[in-house]
This record gives structure tokens, C-alpha cells and sequence, in this order.
């Protein structure tokens, strides 16, 4: 266990706000939650904690107000960004058209020693790792202390587009160690500084926040095939995100549709239309950041994206630091125990068969770049009459995401022409294929709740088992609702257990 030691030059950021503002701050008393203090012309200030937000005035803000905190930071950059120097705050601002400050963000900036622990036998692994999660997450920060740790051993160069990394000002904040920093003039020339960092300064580190920009992203690739270590971070919560991030899924080696052989497609099982990872991942580590004490790593990115694309659950594992400090590491979701071998049941076991709806007719559906387990699942939720079919033309329906129904290809161009209906998902998602699914069974919202009909179905399996039946398997289900359907099998006296694995993982029920 490794304390956390955090440091804010808080003072420095309440002492640019017009005093009654920063007197009210003070009086709030909870300066080590504090997030951002938000002035916006003729509205109440407020100031932004982690659990809540606080009004420091009964006055709306005044421009003569904006302009006093605005006279007390440094100039605002082409990004509109400002900060207060040798700190890491940033004061962010709004503007009119005329160009007029009307809006100011000023958002507190920690330097948080210890930060990395959780992650640390990573980062000095000597693999390049990138950083996912949303604002306010924590990931600058982060980013900052994995430069203060490697700059211990080798060289790091930190390429700092809006001096979030290392303050504002020539000199960079003690919070770097002895990482060298260098400034970008523009955020839209951030990809030339990335070059020109490996051509001049012979890094063997280079750390670089918020990667948005397709010239960046080739940069970033470029650095790694110089064989620099990179340490980033980029817009996106999860994987999946990124990959359907035109721009930027070329950091975890991007997708693209391809056609098999005749050969190829029997021998895998699959149509012969299909998305394969397009190139090597630029970073070989992916980190979800989803809370500032819990993140989900994706150890081999080529791994994960290879699992993704062929509808498998990646290969991750899951960190959290508890309330005294420990690091604990384990599955994303750790199995239940099985019964011994011994408490098998010795009767063959029931699978819940679905109901079904009247007379829904079953319904052909030729999938195109569908991950076709998700879709089976989705239809397993549902109960619903779903065939996957190889073959477009006994196709009912057609179903692809946006990203290719954009593109045109050849076999929705055929399928139009035919007049075979098109459903276009937003996503390669399960909730997106549910809702997808109840349109065209012309479902009610009731119909088509998926915890609705998995606790429908975990009831039916308790009334089985206590009828006599050995054990029953439920339908494949998310952590969530498998957590409700334990519950309720525990109140009616019988015993639950998870296993499998994800997307496929369900509950059996059973006899003690």
C-alpha cells in the first residue's frame, strides 16, 4: 500500500476570484473536493464539488467581475485557455462573437503523488499505454505522475499542448520531476511538436494528453514505430468506443470489412464478408479509466480488438484501490463457485425455453458487420423467432451499423435494389440490436424490457425447480440483471450460481 500525497496551490487559484467569490469558497470549507469554480455573465456563481455543487453568491456576475479574475491570469491561448503560474489550475473561458470573455471554468489542478500505483508495474514496463475515461476522471492527472516516476530512469519528454501536464508558465510544475516539457503554440500543431520531440531531444518517454486529431494519431504511430515509448490519453470511454471513432481507431489498429475465400469462411464458420483489425495497434496497452479508483485493463490491445470484431469478450482485468489503499486485481466479474463435483446434479438439467409470442413468424436476418453472438443474445432476451442467416438472398432483413451502411458497399447496394428492408444501428451494441429487434416485432415497451423478461424467466426457473426439476439455466444475461435474478432465487430459498463467460455467461439455479 502506497499513500496518496496531493498537493493544489488552492490558495493561488481562490486569490484570483473577486474577494466576496473567494470568501464564499472558503466559508464552503471543503477545499479538497473542490472541482471548478464556473463565472458566467449574469448567473449565479457556483462552485463544483464531487458530490455537489454550492452557490457563492445571491448576485449574478458582473462583467466587471469577469474581467478581475481575467486581469489576474495569464493570456488566453488559441484554445482559450489560461493558467496561473507554476500551478496546475486552468481558467477556461467563454466568448461572445465579438471575441468578449462572457464565461470562465476555473478548474482546480492536483498533483496527486501515488496516483499510479495501481498501474505502475505497467508503466514501467516499457510498454506504450493508453489512457480512456471521461472529463473529471482523473486521467491528466495520472498521465502527470507516470512522467514524474519515469523521468526517475529515463528520458521523458512531455509534449503539453494546453499546459495542462506541467502548468502554466516557462518553468513546469515540481509535479513532473524531472521529466523536460516542451509547449505547443497551437493545439492544431500538437502532431508537429510529437515529431519534432523524437527528432530533437532523443526521448525515450514521450507523454502526450488528449490525442483528437487524425495528424496526431499518425504521429503518435509514427513515434512508436521509433521504438519511443508513448504514455497518452484520448477521447473515448471503453474500446468499443474508440474503434467506432473514425479518427482515432487507428491508435488500436482500426477495422476494416473483408472478404474471405469461399474456403477461408467455411473453415471459420462465418460469412464471408467480415471486419478484421486493419494494422498492429500503435499502443499495446488500453487503460479504462472508470473512476478514480477503478480502471479495466486490456493487457494486449491486438487481443481485445481481435476478440471484439469476432463478437468475443475481450481479455481484461479489473484494478480498484479500497478505502485504506490496498490494490485489488481480479476478472472484471468473478465467477461464482461451482458446485463440487459431488453436487452436480445427477438428473439432466433444463434449459428455459423462451415462450412464445402469439405467432410471431421467425424473421431471416443477414447481418453486416453485427456481431452475430451479441445479435443471437439479443434475441435470446427478447424471445423472440430470430434466424441468422449466410445468405443475403433468403434475407428477410438486413442489419449493419452506420459506419458501413455510409460506405455502400456492394451487398447493401444488391439489398436495396431488392428492396430488402435496411436497419441501420447507431452502434455494434446490444441495447442498440434489442431496441433494433423490438421495431421490427413491432413490440411494446413492456415486451421489450430486457430485465423484465429475464426476471419473468428467472421466476418461471424457481417454479420449475421447486416443481421437481434438478436445475435450470437462465438465459445469457449482463452483470447487472444477473445480480437481480441471484437475488430473487436466494428469496425464494434456492441456490444461484454465474458461470460461463461474457457475453454468454448466465445463472443456473438449483437445489441445495
Amino acid at each position: 500500500m502506497q499513500q496518496q500525497r496531493i498537493t493544489d496551490d488552492l490558495e493561488l487559484m481562490i486569490n484570483v476570484l473577486p474577494p466576496s467569490i473567494a470568501e464564499a469558497v472558503r466559508q464552503a470549507d471543503q477545499a479538497d473536493a473542490l472541482l471548478e469554480i464556473v463565472l458566467d455573465l449574469g448567473r449565479l456563481p457556483e462552485a463544483r464539488f464531487t458530490d455537489n455543487e454550492v452557490k457563492l453568491s445571491d448576485r449574478e456576475v458582473t462583467p466587471t467581475e469577469i474581467e478581475y479574475v481575467v486581469s489576474r491570469v495569464s493570456a488566453f491561448d488559441a484554445d482559450n485557455r489560461a493558467g496561473i503560474e507554476r500551478t496546475l489550475h486552468r481558467i477556461s473561458a467563454i466568448r461572445n462573437r465579438r471575441g468578449d470573455v462572457v464565461g470562465l471554468t476555473c478548474r482546480v489542478g492536483r498533483a496527486v503523488y501515488g496516483t499510479i500505483d495501481i498501474i505502475e508495474d505497467i508503466i514501467t514496463s516499457g510498454k506504450s499505454i493508453l489512457m480512456l475515461g471521461k472529463p473529471g476522471v482523473g486521467k491528466t492527472t495520472m498521465l502527470r505522475e507516470a512522467a514524474r516516476v519515469l523521468a526517475e530512469q529515463k528520458r521523458v519528454v512531455i509534449v503539453d499542448t494546453s499546459n495542462e501536464i506541467g502548468g502554466d508558465g516557462d518553468i513546469p510544475h515540481p509535479a513532473v520531476g524531472r521529466a523536460r516539457r516542451m509547449q505547443v503554440p497551437q493545439p492544431s500543431l500538437q502532431h508537429e511538436v510529437m515529431i519534432e520531440a523524437v527528432e530533437n531531444h532523443m526521448p525515450e518517454v514521450i507523454v502526450i494528453d488528449e490525442i483528437g486529431r487524425e495528424l496526431e494519431a499518425l504521429a503518435a504511430r509514427t513515434i512508436a514505430e521509433r521504438g519511443v515509448q508513448l504514455i497518452g490519453t484520448a477521447h473515448g470511454r471503453t474500446l468499443d468506443n474508440l474503434l467506432l471513432n473514425p479518427t482515432l481507431s487507428d491508435l488500436v489498429g482500426g477495422i476494416e470489412s473483408v472478404t474471405l475465400s469461399d474456403e477461408e469462411a467455411r473453415r471459420r464458420g462465418t460469412q464471408k464478408t467480415v471486419l478484421e483489425r486493419r494494422a498492429p495497434p500503435t499502443f499495446d496497452v488500453l487503460v479504462e479509466i472508470q473512476d478514480r479508483q477503478k480502471l479495466l485493463v486490456h493487457h494486449d490491445v491486438a487481443l481485445s480488438v481481435d476478440n471484439l470484431v469476432r463478437g468475443r469478450a475481450p481479455d481484461t482485468e479489473l484494478r480498484h484501490r479500497d478505502e485504506q489503499g490496498y490494490i485489488h486485481r481480479a476478472a472484471p466479474e468473478e465467477a461464482a463457485p461451482l458446485p463440487t463435483e459431488e453436487e452436480q446434479p445427477t438428473a439432466p438439467t433444463f434449459q428455459v425455453t423462451p415462450p412464445k409470442r402469439g405467432t410471431l413468424k421467425p424473421v431471416q436476418v443477414y447481418a453486416y458487420g453485427i456481431a452475430h453472438n451479441r445479435l443471437e443474445q439479443a434475441a435470446l432476451r427478447l424471445r423472440l423467432p430470430v434466424i441468422i442467416t449466410e445468405d443475403i438472398g433468403e434475407a428477410d432483413i438486413v442489419m449493419t451499423v452506420k459506419n458501413y451502411y455510409r460506405r455502400r458497399p456492394k451487398l447493401i447496394s444488391d439489398a436495396e435494389r431488392r428492396n430488402t428492408p435496411i436497419y441501420v444501428l447507431r452502434a455494434n451494441t446490444l441495447p442498440q440490436m434489442e431496441n433494433c429487434l423490438a421495431d421490427i416485432f413491432d413490440l411494446s415497451p413492456e415486451e421489450s424490457d430486457p430485465f423484465t423478461l429475464a426476471m419473468q424467466e428467472a421466476q418461471e426457473a424457481i417454479q420449475r425447480v421447486m416443481g421437481g426439476v434438478r436445475s435450470v439455466d437462465l438465459s445469457p444475461q449482463n452483470a447487472s440483471i444477473r445480480r437481480q435474478q441471484h437475488d430473487v432465487i436466494r428469496q425464494a430459498n434456492l441456490v444461484s450460481h454465474s458461470y460461463g463467460k461474457e457475453p454468454t455467461r448466465r445463472v443456473r439455479v438449483y437445489r441445495e
